[in-house]
């Protein structure tokens, strides 16, 4: 196996996908899609700690943004490879239940599972507020009905030490 800083993105995921698969047989021979959390590398790595530490077990995502820049929704069953922000793969989540509602419909349920600053619908309400009108992918930005993918995952496997 080669080392972190000879390896391509593919090779990383590659190899990646072979330890998990390795590890949970019952994966399938084909890696799914790889992404991270955020939109900056500290962010990235700030909700991965979460998702690896367990408390983070949900996330959410504009509809607008999906459709602006074409990727799917969520379906139940997916699963996904978690990088961290230096782009390296870390983990293997399955998606268990995806819901769309408005935005002012998020539960503080959801809120609470996403892991995020205080935990809730409060602080999840302005801090997305404040991502989506800061990233947003589509020219809509944010409204208070807009549409949003709530989504929970559970981790599924993680490697035991950061790749160097």
């Amino acid at each position: 196996m080669a080392h972190t800083a000879d390896c391509t993105q593919a090779e990383l995921l590659e190899e990646f996908w072979l330890r998990a698969h390795t590890a949970l047989p019952e994966l399938p021979a084909e890696s799914p899609e790889a992404w991270s959390f955020g939109a900056t590398p500290a962010h990235a790595d700030q909700l991965l700690e979460l998702v690896l530490a367990g408390i983070k077990t949900a996330t959410s995502s504009s509809l607008w943004d999906l459709d602006a820049t074409g990727e799917p929704v969520p379906q139940v069953g997916d699963l996904s490879i978690l990088l961290d922000g230096r782009d390296r793969p870390r983990a293997v989540i399955e998606t268990v239940d995806v819901v769309t509602v408005p935005f002012s419909a998020v539960s503080a349920e959801h809120a609470y599972a996403e892991g995020e600053d205080d935990r809730t619908l409060e602080t999840w309400r302005s801090g997305h507020e404040a991502f989506w009108r800061r990233y947003a992918e589509s020219s809509r930005v944010f409204a208070a009905d807009m549409p949003v993918v709530c989504e929970r995952f559970r981790l599924l496997w993680r490697e035991v030490e950061a790749p160097a």
